[in-house]
């Protein structure tokens, strides 16, 4: 996907090599950014110099190479949406857009591109957006290394930093996002990779996607959002490098799994959430090779979930391991490194304890049911009870056991 986005942009830029240059600025041609957009030809460079423009709305309908020079200021005044794209091919970088209003009739955004194809946002700052970049319809485009910072502080009146609808083959890579009520929205998006990202202090979800299958998310960091990730009726997704910490409150998960099948989720790091990973009716799914560290619960998999691989993870310091609401257990647990497994001992030292490991503590299990019991938590009395069920299960999944616990922390690296 990536190198078919490059070959597209490779082949647009070699056909503007004798294109014009029209120039923006104080002392330039043109004064006025629309004006210039006017007067450009399809291929030429439109270069916009150091300053402040405030021209309400400006429309881009032929391809063209928009570029900011000394980051110019683009102003909506918080009355209008900035950028409309109305065409493919077109480039823009080197901005700060700034003041996009709030709307509850409208979804005003910084850049706004719709059915467009070969698009490349790049580099920009946005500052106090509603939306900051809103693709609708889109295919191979690439939004690039901006920073968009807004100034959210409820969902009821605040947009999305990246909104994606309707999309396939999306490059979303190395932007920073911070502020708004998603940092990144997907919605019925195909094909697509998020990659390198820092999503931080978002309102509602760092990563939210639903309906969006075949999508590679690579490397992200995910801080202190209200939630770290929502992934929803969705397949084929894998998500591979990431970070989630931080991400605490009472609803608040490092990553939500509902209803999605056949993807991979590894090498991620969860740390200090509330609940690392929450699953419900997630079906033939791979968990591996990630760490669970200081989260309260490190996973509440539900017994929706379904011919799950839960392998080759760290499970270090957190309050709970795993937690369940069925007696039955139809994953795979096996070959985890467990902190709390006080009953090690490898004879053979063949690096798996001789002894099964049971991640459920009745405890655990009690909460989910009856969430007043946390009183209890620490307490002799559930010691006690934890260590009987272990010993004889009654209540908690007989078969929910790691058959082969490491001995050591595996290296994930």
């Amino acid at each position: 996907m990536i190198k078919r986005i490059i070959i597209y942009s490779t082949l647009f830029l070699s056909t503007s090599l004798n294109a014009s240059v029209l120039e923006v600025g104080q002392s330039k041609s043109y004064q006025s950014i629309s004006v210039a957009i006017t007067y450009a030809g399809p291929g030429d460079t439109v270069m916009v110099y150091k300053g402040h423009y405030s021209e309400g709305t400006i429309e881009i309908k032929i391809p063209i190479v928009l570029i900011g020079i000394s980051n110019p200021v683009l102003d909506g005044e918080n009355k209008y949406s900035i950028l409309q794209v109305l065409a493919d091919n077109v480039v823009i970088k080197g901005f700060t857009f700034k003041d996009v209003g709030a709307s509850y009739v409208e979804e005003r955004a910084a850049i706004r591109i719709f059915k467009r194809t070969h698009c490349i946002i790049e580099a920009n700052n946005l500052e106090n957006t509603f939306f900051g970049i809103y693709l609708e319809r889109c295919r191979d485009c690439i939004i690039r290394n901006n920073t968009i910072i807004g100034k959210a502080v409820s969902e009821m009146n605040s947009g999305n930093a990246i909104h994606l609808w309707y999309c396939k083959n999306i490059l979303v890579i190395g932007n920073h996002v911070e502020g708004h009520r998603d940092g990144i929205y997907l919605e019925f998006v195909d094909n697509s990779t998020v990659k390198n990202n820092y999503v931080v202090d978002n309102l509602r979800y760092g990563l939210h996607f639903m309906f969006s299958d075949n999508d590679l998310y690579l490397n992200n960091k995910f801080v202190s959002n209200g939630a770290g990730v929502a992934v929803m009726f969705s397949k084929t997704i894998r998500m591979t490098g990431n970070e989630f910490s931080d991400n605490w409150g009472s609803s608040s998960y490092g990553l939500l799994l509902k209803d999605i099948s056949d993807s991979e989720i590894t090498l991620n790091h969860f740390i200090s959430n509330t609940i690392g990973i929450y699953g419900e009716g997630v079906i033939r799914t791979n968990i591996t090779s990630n760490d669970f560290i200081r989260n309260g619960w490190a996973l509440k998999i539900l017994g929706s979930c379904t011919d799950n691989h839960i392998n080759r993870n760290n499970f270090l310091s957190n309050t709970f391991d795993v937690a369940t609401n069925s007696s039955r257990n139809n994953n795979d647990y096996d070959g985890n490194f467990w902190s709390d497994n006080s009953g090690r001992y490898d004879l053979n030292k063949d690096g798996i304890s001789d002894i099964p490991y049971r991640p459920v503590t009745l405890f655990s299990y009690m909460i989910l049911n009856i969430h007043s019991a946390t009183i209890l938590m620490r307490s002799l009395l559930v010691d006690i009870f934890n260590y009987a069920e272990k010993i004889a299960p009654v209540i908690t999944p007989s078969n929910l056991l790691d058959n082969k616990p490491k001995m050591k922390i595996i290296d994930n690296d």
